[in-house]
């Protein structure tokens, strides 16, 4: 089942790149009493991921910050070293932005987010979303209705519904 506004997120352990290299992450202790941004998408170097998804929480960083949002997260189907890589390349790690890398998928399904398209290799992989968190209660959230889009789940949109 999908997660809706007004659900507690699960928890679930997902990676990033430590000083020694992969390091896990627990969720319910990463939104603990804060307000998180946390923004899923289906794969690092992939088109839209690339040119307009994380970009535009690169864009909007600044003044999602200024509306009290604590973190902002990008998380993907990806392993540690993939995310921390394409975090370098987009300049999403040098805005603020944390990498996560559910490389399992038990974050993407245990929030319903999770799709297999086997013709362009996506096995398990996350719909493209962004969710506003406030200590672990989603409040707003935003799934694409279809692949290749970034509108609904863009970093504007979010901090337009913010208000």
């Amino acid at each position: 089942m999908t997660i809706t506004t007004g659900d507690s997120l699960p928890n679930a352990s997902v990676l990033t790149m430590g000083p020694d290299g992969p390091t896990g992450v627990d969720i319910h202790d990463k939104i603990k009493g804060r307000k998180v941004v946390i923004f899923g998408l289906p794969g690092a170097y992939t088109g839209t991921c690339t040119t307009a998804h994380v970009p535009s929480f690169i864009r909007t960083a600044p003044q999602l910050r200024e509306k009290g949002v604590d973190e902002i997260i990008c998380l993907s189907v990806n392993d540690p070293f993939v995310m921390q890589a394409w975090g370098e390349a987009t300049g999403a790690i040098d805005a603020g932005i944390t990498m996560l890398g559910d490389a399992e998928a038990s974050f993407t399904k245990a929030i319903g987010m999770n799709f297999t398209a086997p013709p362009v290799g996506f096995i398990d992989r996350s719909k493209r979303y962004a969710m506003l968190v406030d200590d672990g209660i989603v409040t707003i959230l935003n799934e694409e209705p279809g692949p290749g889009q970034c509108d609904i789940s863009g970093g504007e949109n979010l901090l337009d519904q913010m208000g």
